[in-house]
Order: C-alpha cells, then structure tokens, then sequence
C-alpha cells in the first residue's frame, strides 16, 4: 500500500505547501491555507494518446498567420458582444454566477442554438432526463447535440477523442476530478488540475471549451484565483432574484474588450436577448409624477437610459433618512450636500430616498444631474417636462461638468424619441450637435438646470 502524500494548498492563488503557514508567500493572505490529500500518480499524460495533437515547434512571430482563425457564431447576439465578436477557437471560457441565476440554461440554450456544429454538454450534477427536460422547456432541440454525465477527466477525454466535438461545455468544473490525484472532487487540487487538462485539451486541438464555476459567498469563483488567470475569458453571470433580468458581463477577455456586457430576459421558456435595454428600464406612465427623472448612462460599451426615482418629505424622526438603491449612498450625500451649500436648497431636515428602477447598480457620475433634477422635482412636488433626460457630472462646488462619449447618449436619447437632454456646457466643445433633431440644452451651473425646468 502506497504512503499517502498530504500537501497545503492557498485558497487564493493555489500555491503549495508541504506543511500549514498562516501567511501565503506568494499572495500574502492571510489564514487561507488548507490541507489536502494528494498522490500524482505516474500514468501517460491523458493528451499523448489524443490523435488531433498539433506537432508544436517554434515560429518566428512575423511569420505567423491569423487569417484563417474564423470566429464561430454563437447565434445569440448578446454572447458574441460580451466574447469579443464570436466565439474563438481554443479559448476557455469560464462563466460564473450565483445558484439559480441561470448559468446552465444560458449554456444548454448556446448548446442548443449551434446546430450545425457537434457540442458536447457534461454534466456531473444533472442526470441526463433532467437536461432533456430543461431543453424540452426550451424548446429546442437537435441531433448534433450530445449530453454525457460524467465526472472522471480520464473517461470524459476517452468519449472525447471518440466523438470529436467542436464545442464542449462542462457543468461544472468544481464537480469533476482526475485520478492522478486522491483529493476529493471541488478541492483547490482537482479543480487546478481538470482545469489544466481541459486548458491543454483546447490549445492541442483548438476547440472552445466553456467552464461552467460556482462561486463563493463572498462572490468570487470558487477554487484556486489560479484558475482565472488558465483560462482566456471570464464571465460573470448577475442577477437579482426579484427581478427577470440578468447581466453577463466579462471582468477578463484575452480576445476582447471587458467593457461589453449583455443583458437578457429569464422567462419561462429560457433566456431571451433583450436588444434594446432602455426601454425595460423605463416606465411607460400615463401621468406626469414628480421625483421621476431619466439619465443617459454607459453600460461598458452600450449606451442605455435609466429612470431615477426620488422622494423627499419632512423628516418624521428627529434625525432625517438617507437611503439609496441601485445608487452610492456616499454620492447622495454629496450631491444633497451640494444643493444645501452651494444652491440654497433647505434639505438637510428631510428625507431623501433614491431608487434606480429595474435592479440595476449604477456607478456613471453622468446620471448626478439626473439624480439632482429628481430631487429637486420631489421637494417641490413639480414633475420634471416630458421626454426630458439629462447627461453630466456635478461638482462640488455646483458646476456641472462634462462627462465622456456625449455623442452616443445624445444618440440613444434621440433614438427613444426624447425631445430635450440637458448636458455640461463644456461637452460643446466636443463637436456640433445641430445635426440631431433632440434639443441640447447646455448649462454650466445647477441654478441653470432649476430655472429651465422649474421656472
């Protein structure tokens, strides 16, 4: 009987250890070592015995081609804008996300949408009538998709080689485990070293694998942060329980931008795109109401427009409430600060709650003249004009002040069939904006913005 081997292993970056340290010489946290049975086992590389492996010899780099490297068409338009135009052949894309978000619908459903390639889906937490149920659920189905239900690295690459697939999707990586190690499958071990062969299964052959990964309660990827830096691309999968939206955005794209994100809509049958996300971010009134104002934002690369809702009362407690949703409290404060200081408006006795409908998280300083303008619209009980937005950043001292890419929220407010957007003065300077049927108005001061709209 062999001697069992036992190592350390860091939870934040994976490095190893023949015995515990409370301190990770290589990433410098704290307490985040834990032990682990490990044996290597002295059998052939499972990648020898693959006939597809490219004969790998060095190449001068001006030599080398890319013309032939064909981005595959993942048939959903938001995947193929948050990868970079396509799926590229050899990457590894790990998607993560919290439980029930809708990782592996959105996975089956690109699975299912690629009919004209063969796409391998492995699942080592759903039996096989359970996939066919959700696909059912779908609605789609096809005769070059095949599901296999296994968790061994060493079985799945032998049905691997077999089938030959052009894509392979694995549910999850946290559930499968190779026998040249004894750890126990979701260790920082077998998750390093199935992710390793899949990783050099993709380069060898040059077929796209996604990795499907949980995460933790603090929102990170489980397993090692290793595995984040193997693979090319990651995507984190967001949303929000009480709302049928969700966001995939990349936080690391080797053959792409990180700024793109895609959003989509979870209904009964799947996932559906949504194309133009200003219109489910806001509401469709049929009378005026004060607190309600709508800002031109950017979400990564896209251009969107979000309605803010503010309400302001007199304060019923002694001390008067702040509170935000979807917004940065600290940035309410200073913005109302603003208006007490430097404009005159008596805010400091009442409450203010702030709330950026649909669910979603904005940080783009643009939307503080919006966010300003629905205040102020609370506190006197006026309704702000209709088919009015507002693009600009406040300063402290109550300038407004220009914000970045003016042209494409112009646009998108142009677009929805907005009349009138209030922008910083000095966004003029960016270029001439005559040739947009929307009215500009430039202001320079809050004052300016309060007359306008309240006069």
């Amino acid at each position: 009987m062999s001697k069992i081997k036992k190592a350390f292993f860091c939870n934040s970056c994976g490095a190893q250890s023949p015995k515990w340290i409370g301190k990770c010489p290589s990433c410098g946290s704290w307490n985040t070592y834990q032990e682990e049975i490990i044996k290597k086992d002295k059998l052939t590389d499972t990648f020898e015995k693959l006939s597809t492996k490219k004969n790998i010899k060095p190449s001068l780099i001006g030599d080398i081609s890319h013309d032939n490297e064909v981005r595959i068409d993942a048939s959903n338009s938001e995947i193929n804008r948050v990868l970079g135009g396509g799926i590229v052949s050899g990457a590894v894309v790990l998607i993560g996300g919290e439980p029930g978000v809708g990782k592996s619908t959105l996975m089956l459903q690109l699975a299912l949408s690629l009919d004209k390639l063969k796409v391998l889906y492995i699942t080592g937490e759903e039996s096989e009538q359970q996939i066919k149920m959700r696909a059912e659920r779908l609605g789609k189905t096809h005769d070059n998709c095949y599901v296999l239900t296994e968790t061994i690295t060493q079985y799945i690459f032998q049905h691997v080689e077999k089938l030959k697939p052009d894509i392979l999707i694995v549910d999850s990586i946290q559930t499968l485990s190779t026998k040249h190690l004894d750890a126990s499958p979701g260790s920082i071990s077998q998750i390093r070293e199935s992710a390793a062969e899949l990783n050099r299964y993709a380069k060898q052959t040059g077929t796209p694998v996604f990795l499907i990964g949980h995460i933790t309660k603090d929102g990170a990827i489980a397993g090692p942060k290793i595995l984040e830096h193997m693979v090319d691309t990651v995507l984190q999968f967001e949303g929000d329980r009480n709302y049928i939206y969700r966001v995939l955005r990349a936080t690391k794209n080797r053959f792409g931008s990180t700024a793109e994100l895609g959003i989509f809509e979870m209904l009964g049958t799947g996932l559906k795109e949504v194309l133009n996300p200003s219109d489910i971010l806001i509401s469709q009134l049929d009378e005026m109401h004060s607190g309600i104002a709508v800002s031109a934002t950017i979400e990564g690369m896209r251009p969107m427009l979000i309605e803010t809702q503010a309400l302001v009362s007199s304060a019923a407690y002694g001390t008067p409430q702040r509170s935000a949703t979807g917004f940065d409290l600290r940035r309410l404060n200073m913005l109302l600060a603003v208006l007490e200081k430097r404009c005159g408006f008596r805010l400091a006795s009442k409450d203010v709650f702030l709330n950026i409908t649909g669910g979603i998280k904005v940080d783009d300083p643009a939307i503080d003249l919006g966010v300003v303008a629905a205040v102020l619209s609370s506190s006197g009980d006026v309704p702000i004009p209709a088919k009015t937005c507002f693009a600009a950043e406040v300063g402290l001292s109550g300038e407004i002040r220009a914000t970045n890419r003016i042209e494409q929220r112009i646009g998108e407010a142009e677009k929805l069939g907005f009349q009138t957007i209030y922008i910083s003065k000095y966004n003029m300077k960016a270029g001439n904006f005559s040739s947009h049927t929307i009215k500009v108005v430039p202001v320079a001061k809050i004052e300016e913005v309060f007359s306008a709209l309240f006069a």
